[in-house]
Order: C-alpha cells, then structure tokens, then sequence
C-alpha cells in the first residue's frame, strides 16, 4: 500500500447543514480540493465522500464522514485500517466553540474538549494521539448551550474572516505535508488580523 495523509474534515452531510458553523472542517477540506483542483468521489465502504491529490510530493487523502458527526470515528477508523494508516499521517479537522473565529490552533493530540465527532475518533482509534486541526466558530454571549448556533450559518462578516481562516488553514495543512507538524504548528497556529490578506 502506497504512503499516503489523510485529512478528514468533520461535519454533518446534506444541505441543511450546508455551510454552518459546525461544518468548518467540511469547508476546509473542500478548500484544499479546489485548490488542488481534486474530485470528490463518494466511496459506501467507507461511508464518505473522498478526494486524493498531491502536494510537496506527498499523496494526501480528503475525506468528508457522510455518517453525521457523532459517528464520524466509524469512517476514520475504516478509512485509518483499510490503508493501514500510521497515526502520525492522520490529520482532522474540526470546528471549536472554545476558540474565537479568527484563529486556529494545529495541535498533536489532547482532548476532545467536548466536540463529539472527536469523541467519536478517539473511541475507534483508541486513542487520542492525533493531530487536530481547530478552526475557531466562537460562542455567543458565554453560553454552554450552543447547538443553534454551532448549526447556524455564518453570517456575512463572519464569512469574510472564515475565507481568510481557510487560506491560513489550507496553508498549515501544506506546510504539515511539507515539513511535520512542529513547524506547522508554529508558523500558523494563532489569530487572522484583520486586515491580514489572502495568499
């Protein structure tokens, strides 16, 4: 079996929730297909809809769950044992409540801090020992009850600060490919400024 990544994007299929705050690991692995020009193809063993390209001559996998976030871990660990897929070449991608939009934070593993699709990976994995992704949704007015609003759609303004987000995201994820996850993680974790513009 050839090497390959594999970047898995997390959030619910279907055009209800097309766009939400909750699908930004969707958005974000459907920005590194456009950019690398990658068909997305839907494959039933696995349960996904899967895109392969390259990038600083390494194969990548894109993979978006079609099982709705709380069991995306049956499409990861499908995905992680067909190709026989070191944790280390594993990469998810994932909305964060915890973290203002505008930021995002590439770390090597950790919790789930409650997000259940990260839950739902550790428990296939057995483990924990992945990198995630965190791009930053923020929460409204300190509330712990956020389902409306992780499931609502970004407005306008915060729309313009998620597209500069994904270019930041999409280029962290290539500098992962590139050059490991330690440096990718301290030339692109923090916060977009304002005016920062697109590559």
């Amino acid at each position: 079996m050839e090497p390959m990544h594999l970047i898995v994007g997390l959030g619910n299929p279907g055009a209800d929730y097309a766009k939400t705050r909750h699908n930004a690991g969707f958005l974000l692995v459907e920005k590194l297909a456009e950019q690398g020009k990658a068909g997305w193809t839907n494959e039933r063993k696995f349960v996904a809809r899967v895109a392969r390209g390259e990038k600083a001559g390494k194969k990548f996998l894109l993979a978006e769950p079609q099982t709705f976030m709380n069991l995306s871990g049956e499409t990861v660990g499908a995905l992680v044992k067909f190709y026989q897929l070191p944790l280390a070449q594993l990469l998810v991608t994932v909305d964060d409540a915890d973290l203002p939009l505008g930021e995002i934070r590439l770390r090597p593993g950790g919790s789930s801090g409650g997000h259940h699709g990260l839950e739902s990976i550790e428990q296939h994995l057995g483990t924990r020992e992945f990198a995630r992704l965190r791009i930053g949704i923020g929460r409204r007015d300190g509330t712990r009850e956020i389902t409306n609003f992780v499931l609502g759609k970004f407005d306008a303004a915060e729309t313009a600060v998620l597209e500069k987000v994904l270019e930041r995201a999409a280029g962290q994820i290539e500098c992962w490919l590139d050059a490991g996850l330690q440096k990718a993680m301290s030339q692109f974790n923090g916060t977009i400024s304002p005016t920062e513009n697109k590559k």
